[in-house]
């Protein structure tokens, strides 16, 4: 039986952190440290410079997958990427990262668009390829620049936002390595946490910016988060104590750490990013990931649960042994 299985992670941040003082000031926020903080449980986030793309983002954090999975960019023969700022309208961002690797070998580029759920789409989507047998050798990303949709005077999602890449190598296996994944989607939660706009006609129609009903998107993703956990721990044949580590979309700690408390998981259990990177959406799970591994607090034979909620409503998790 073919299986996938991730032989490396990478990640990339623009920039210097901002912290929360300083993007109050400079934005003219009505804000507080302490205020952001107690809410979301952000201090810092990353922002792109002008004159950068996601694409450049992903291929930075790219870059350092291919070098941790010993990979040169012609191996690959597929890329899925998750964003919700792409470069373009199109073509995609993909197949323009495609380009900037220098892989020429025709293999199939795509972008997916679920928002901060993205990743675990992506992921999915790249487990299913590879375990098809069609497949053996994915880049399964997630890059995003949501500082371009903020409305720096709605201090409700201006304040949670950063920008930044993270990526993977998927492998076939003959070792399980993607254990399950659960996908949903629920389009009557659309107007909850929505980017209203778009262009028509050469102009752009509606509201351009991030717009976010707080309350009820919190209410949501905490029933949706373990609900999913708990779907892909029943399909893996596991139980939530036999976790090694809950790797989390980083929007929020409260979220965080009510969907730990749901599994029963001691906090030392979950990574936790947020801090230092705010909600980078379909970046954030790979960032976190990439992050553990690297540190060492992730290892080799250890399992996960990656997780993630987003706009439309959307939510998935996979569980995984590195």
């Amino acid at each position: 039986m073919i299986h996938s299985r991730i032989t490396g992670t990478g990640s990339y941040l623009p920039g210097a952190p901002v912290g929360n003082a300083v993007l109050i000031s400079t934005r003219g926020i009505d804000s507080s440290d302490d205020w952001i903080v107690e809410r979301s449980g952000i201090r810092f986030r990353h922002f792109a410079p002008a004159g950068i793309a996601a694409s450049d983002l992903a291929l930075q954090a790219c870059q350092r997958a291919l070098e941790a999975a010993g990979r040169q960019p012609n191996e690959v023969d597929l890329i899925v990427l998750a964003t919700s700022t792409p470069d373009f309208i199109f073509p995609s961002t993909a197949t323009i990262l495609q380009d900037k690797l220098g892989i020429t070998n025709g293999c199939p580029a795509f972008d997916v668009q679920a928002v901060c759920s993205g990743f675990l789409y992506a992921l999915a989507t790249a487990d299913k390829f590879i375990r098809s047998g069609s497949h053996r050798c994915a880049l399964v990303v997630g890059a995003e620049i949501f500082s371009r949709i903020l409305d720096w005077q709605d201090r409700g999602t201006s304040v949670l936002f950063g920008d930044g890449a993270g990526a993977l190598v998927l492998e076939a296996s003959d070792r399980p390595g993607i254990r399950a994944t659960a996908l949903h989607a629920d389009g009557r939660h659309r107007d909850i946490l929505a980017v209203a706009g778009h262009v028509c006609g050469g102009q752009p129609v509606g509201d351009p910016f991030v717009r976010m009903d707080g309350p009820a998107v919190f209410k949501f993703a905490v029933k949706v988060l373990a609900e999913v956990a708990e779907e892909v721990i029943a399909a893996a044949g596991m139980t939530p104590a036999q976790l090694d580590w809950l790797i989390p979309h980083q929007a929020n700690i409260r979220i965080m750490q009510a969907t730990a408390k749901k599994l029963r998981l001691p906090a030392e259990k979950c990574i936790v990013t947020v801090d230092r990177h705010g909600n980078t959406s379909a970046a954030s799970v790979p960032l976190a990931l990439d992050e553990a591994v690297r540190s060492g607090k992730v290892g080799a034979g250890e399992t996960a649960l990656l997780e993630g909620v987003g706009g439309g409503f959307t939510w998935g998790a996979a569980l995984i042994t590195l």
